[in-house]
């Protein structure tokens, strides 16, 4: 039996979320999808005063919880439920990676993949494997790292887990804030925001996390770029139908975001795809269906050159229900524009992108490969893959790029 589709047109009921919960619970403990199969959702949990903060209310549950619940940055009626337990969803801690020749036994070329190269050391995470797990506690080239996807925003972003000197270890709290991945650390039982890399509960209060340059692309533009990288394995350790979407059609972009407050930003759809980036205090979002008809844009923020550029080719993880058949979303990076003191401007061709000053070809992973600059790498610049209501919750004030 086809799962129910996002896309129904019926409105999301306080009720309905809830079922949505209950099913989410249940296919963590049986290892399936969750949704479009019967189960009892779970009873409601009852809000209760923290001490020390009585003004607050929360409804998620604090049992078998280290965390200090009396320091927080936000208000703690924000951090709702999302259904499964702490590490309901389970965080990957051993991660194996494969050989990128091996990638092709199970990944088809236009699958997704978060890529993320860190001193010479490029890897590949599946999000066909992180949809089920939405973190990866990993090390790479030296680096102690998390790698993390949430499904219910589309957000991939990496981080490094020190902080004032000390390794952190990740794990998913079961809650979302802004329909936002919450995630929680082992060493002092801290939440942090997934989308701002910020602790906003316990000990860790007010700390930030370093954000690591990362993208989704396909996993041909990946194995094309880096034949000697690595990719993470589907021997996790857990039990998981990879390949399978358990979110069918939840990427349509009029439809509203599941488990979020508030009215979204209505300059855009909520589920519209952008490419984010912040710079020097200025937020600015380029969505893709600019970037499609563009494919290149050479724009500044807060005072710094950057490129985004955009080709087709990647498949949506959040459309069809094996993800092989899913719709093509295309993928997009971000980069500096400036090389060696000389600010580069770009414009698209049949086979990548090329700038004005020097007509070397590049890719989208911004890699020279053919004119003068062949061999040259471009700068990436931290950004991200939001969908729009997801971005704009956090960044009121963003600028949206919008095509001459």
């Amino acid at each position: 039996m086809r799962r129910p589709r996002w896309s129904t047109g019926a409105p999301i009921t306080a009720v309905t979320l809830l079922l949505v919960a209950g099913l989410l619970t249940a296919a963590c403990e049986r290892g399936g999808p969750p949704l479009g199969r019967e189960t009892t959702p779970p009873a409601p949990v009852v809000p209760t005063p923290i001490a020390g903060a009585a003004k607050d209310l929360f409804p998620f549950s604090t049992g078998g919880w280290r965390t200090d619940f009396s320091r927080h940055s936000v208000p703690l009626s924000e951090i709702l439920p999302g259904g499964p337990p702490r590490d309901g969803i389970p965080p990957i801690d051993a991660p194996k990676f494969l050989p990128v020749a091996a990638g092709d036994g199970f990944l088809r070329d236009t699958e997704p993949v978060i890529a993320l190269v860190l001193n010479g050391d490029a890897r590949a995470y599946p999000v066909r494997i992180l949809i089920w797990h939405e973190i990866v506690n990993d090390t790479v080239g030296g680096m102690p790292v998390a790698v993390t996807f949430c499904p219910l925003c589309n957000i991939a972003i990496v981080f490094d887990r020190r902080v004032e000197g000390q390794v952190l270890d990740f794990g998913t709290t079961g809650n979302l804030r802004h329909s936002d991945l919450v995630m929680w650390d082992r060493q002092t039982e801290s939440w942090w925001q997934q989308a701002t890399g910020e602790a906003i509960v316990g000990a860790l209060t007010g700390k930030r996390l370093a954000f690591l340059p990362a993208a989704i692309v396909a996993w041909r533009d990946f194995k094309a770029a880096y034949p000697r990288g690595a990719v993470l394995s589907q021997e996790t350790g857990h039990e998981r139908p990879y390949g399978i979407n358990p979110y069918v059609g939840y990427d349509e972009a009029d439809q509203p975001p599941f488990l979020f407050k508030g009215s979204p930003d209505g300059r855009l759809l909520p589920k519209e795809r952008v490419v984010t980036v912040s710079l020097n205090g200025e937020d600015v979002a380029y969505p893709f269906s600019v970037l499609q008809r563009l494919r290149v844009v050479n724009d500044t923020v807060g005072g710094t050159p950057i490129v985004v550029v955009w080709q087709p080719g990647t498949a949506s993880p959040l459309d069809a229900e094996v993800l092989r058949e899913s719709k093509d979303v295309g993928a997009a990076a971000a980069y500096h524009a400036v090389l060696d003191g000389r600010r580069l401007t770009f414009r698209a061709e049949a086979e990548g992108f090329v700038d004005a000053e020097t007509a070397s070809r590049w890719t989208l992973l911004g890699q020279a490969v053919a004119g003068p600059l062949a061999g040259r790498q471009l700068e990436p610049v931290v950004h991200g893959n939001h969908f729009w209501f997801s971005w704009a919750v956090f960044k009121p004030h963003t600028r949206i790029y919008r095509a001459p």
